[in-house]
């Protein structure tokens, strides 16, 4: 069960590069294209309009699927902000407790945050809303995904939870849960 959890986060993880490079490749074509009309326009001859249309609406969907696919690989990875300076004083059973409680406020506003975006996707599909910009894009896909990052972090939450309630682990940094 811990190597399909694991490989599940670093899918999200996988899922957040890949979002990222394509942001990169839209930008580095949109440039690219900018520069081949200019020397185009240099040489005497008609621009051919090489644009990606909506680029910035798009790079920001992408840029939401990078975040929140990102969730549960980052907090598996130890690269969420943690304030550390109270938790390194606590003797170990403490800071157990302290890790679990947090551990669980945490599960519980990201069970919610998924809900209520559940909720805002479903509301999206039912009433056909569309984005604003130069592409018309159904604004449940977005709202969809970020509900899917929200659950994937949930679940590496209630997986934390587990660990640190049953003892496998002590604490949530530096420590690998055992197999």
């Amino acid at each position: 069960m811990r190597r399909t959890l694991d490989a599940f986060y670093r899918l999200g993880g996988a899922l957040s590069a890949l979002h990222l490079t394509l942001i990169m490749v839209l930008i580095v074509a949109q440039v690219l294209g900018r520069v081949l009309d200019k020397l185009l326009g240099w040489a005497g001859f008609d621009a051919l309009g090489l644009t990606v249309p909506g680029l910035a609406e798009i790079a920001a969907f992408l840029l939401l699927g990078a975040t929140f696919f990102g969730l549960a690989y980052t907090f598996w990875q130890g690269g969420h902000i943690r304030v550390t300076l109270v938790l390194q004083y606590l003797p170990k059973p403490l800071h157990r407790a302290m890790d679990t409680g947090v551990t669980l406020v945490a599960a519980f506003i990201t069970g919610f945050a998924a809900w209520q975006s559940a909720r805002l996707a479903l509301d999206s599909y039912d009433f056909g809303d569309l984005s604003i910009g130069m592409v018309p894009v159904p604004l449940w896909i977005p709202q969809a995904v970020m509900t899917l990052g929200l659950i994937w972090l949930l679940i590496a939450l209630l997986d934390a939870l587990f660990l640190l309630a049953s003892g496998r682990i002590t604490q949530l940094i530096n420590e690998a849960p055992e197999e």
